[in-house]
């Protein structure tokens, strides 16, 4: 739809003249560049019930914002990024099988082995880290970093447009939190601080954070702690991927920021994330991470029950302590 030739008027004359040629599936790309797109899909649906009709695009924001209004009629799925399993595929041409946070911490030992003898993990990890969450770095992973930065400015400046009707001043401003946002280390964000730094309100600052969340610009983790969840105030703030933070800051990028975002990211698809009052990371209510180098201890988690070192530069763990790239093998 983001073709300027075109043919047809709009999406339901395009659907009619498809189906009268005995069309039966039609699949519709970056469906959110045609106007009126949410009101021509009920329209087909509606007049052509036996046409089946897939759409995509690539504006979370705007698909997102559409789920309501096409909620009977459309089934919508977000399609997640390259895990690091999915990467190492396309690298290695190795097939690896997906594994279970379960058997990750009781057999990881032996899983690492085993397919560290057939790669070598650590050599794709940094790659994956800097280009490897989009499949399109495959046309040119020089120029990756440019692009997603490209399409970081499409959010900001059209989709949070349309979505959030942001003030157009604030344009800079968002793109300054993002980038000091990428190097600072992983710590609790003071929305007052924020505001009084960037300029604007804490309302503000609180729905632009929701939005660039639904973006998947940004990741949100809160706490553990029953007694606040009602305030709603994040405890870690954190880029969604970590090619982001190579987009944003260059090579700028805090190495703790990137470990925990490529933890949470690759664990969020499935399973409860919260900040627990010991350690980094709560899972599934039951599964302390405390994340960090080759040299990290067990001085932060020391007496919990359930817990693990994640470790990033190391190829096989031992005992609680689990090599980080491991995580990326859970879808």
């Amino acid at each position: 739809m983001d073709d300027i030739n075109f043919p047809f008027k709009n999406l339901l004359e395009l659907a009619e003249a498809f189906s009268q040629q005995g069309g039966k599936y039609l699949f519709i790309d970056e469906v959110h560049k045609q106007p009126n797109w949410i009101v021509q899909l009920k329209n087909i649906y509606d007049f052509h019930p036996k046409l089946n009709v897939v759409f995509t695009g690539s504006s979370i924001l705007e698909l997102d914002h559409s789920k309501a209004d096409l909620s009977r009629r459309a089934i919508l799925y977000t399609m997640k990024g390259l895990s690091f399993r999915e990467y190492l595929e396309i690298e290695t041409g190795e097939l690896f099988k997906y594994l279970t946070l379960n058997e990750i911490l009781t057999n990881h030992e032996q899983i690492a082995f085993d397919i560290v003898n057939k790669i070598k993990p650590l050599k794709y990890f940094a790659n994956y880290c800097r280009y490897g969450y989009y499949p399109y770095y495959l046309q040119n992973a020089e120029t990756y970093s440019i692009k997603l930065s490209e399409l970081i400015n499409l959010v900001v400046e059209q989709d949070l447009l349309y979505i959030a009707n942001i003030d157009k001043e604030h344009y800079a401003k968002i793109k300054r939190f993002l980038y000091l946002l990428s190097q600072y280390v992983p710590v609790k964000p003071n929305i007052s601080s924020l505001s009084a730094e960037m300029g604007m309100s804490r309302n503000t600052i609180a729905n632009y954070i929701h939005y660039l969340e639904r973006a998947e610009i940004l990741t949100t983790v809160y706490t553990s702690d029953k007694r606040f969840k009602g305030l709603a105030k994040p405890e870690k703030l954190l880029l969604f991927h970590p090619n982001l933070y190579f987009a944003i800051a260059n090579d700028n990028a805090n190495s703790g920021s990137l470990r925990e975002t490529f933890f949470v990211n690759q664990l969020g698809y499935k399973h409860r994330i919260e900040i627990p009052e010991q350690g980094d990371f709560l899972i599934n209510e039951t599964y302390t991470f405390e994340i960090g180098g080759k040299s990290k201890t067990n001085k932060q988690i020391s007496g919990l029950q359930n817990s693990y070192i994640v470790s990033d530069d190391i190829e096989i763990g031992f005992k609680n302590k689990i090599p980080l790239w491991l995580f990326g093998f859970l879808y």
